[in-house]
């Protein structure tokens, strides 16, 4: 069985995706699948992910981001690989 290493992704997700719960239930699926990390809203109305895991665990995260909270309506999300922070837990920040 081959090992994964622990993968960092910066994931910005667009649309309306503020004022929605977006960055709450990120949280629960980024402690769902196992992630370290963090969430926030950016000034342009994006949402920017921090996320720190195993990439099958990014990769269910990623999948998830297209769908979002209840309320948001996500037109697109840019996942692309940065380097390892060993965050330790996954925040929400403002």
């Amino acid at each position: 069985m081959k090992t994964q290493a622990l993968r960092h992704y910066n994931i910005t997700v667009k649309g309306k995706v503020q004022r929605v719960s977006y960055r709450f239930c990120t949280h629960a699926q980024a402690i769902k699948c196992n992630l370290t990390g963090y969430v926030r809203n950016l000034h342009s109305g994006d949402v920017l992910i921090e996320a720190e895991g195993l990439e099958d665990d990014i990769n269910k995260l990623i999948d998830w981001c297209y769908v979002g909270s209840p309320l948001s309506k996500v037109t697109e999300v840019i996942a692309e690989e940065g380097e390892v922070r060993n965050f330790e837990t996954f925040e929400v920040k403002k």
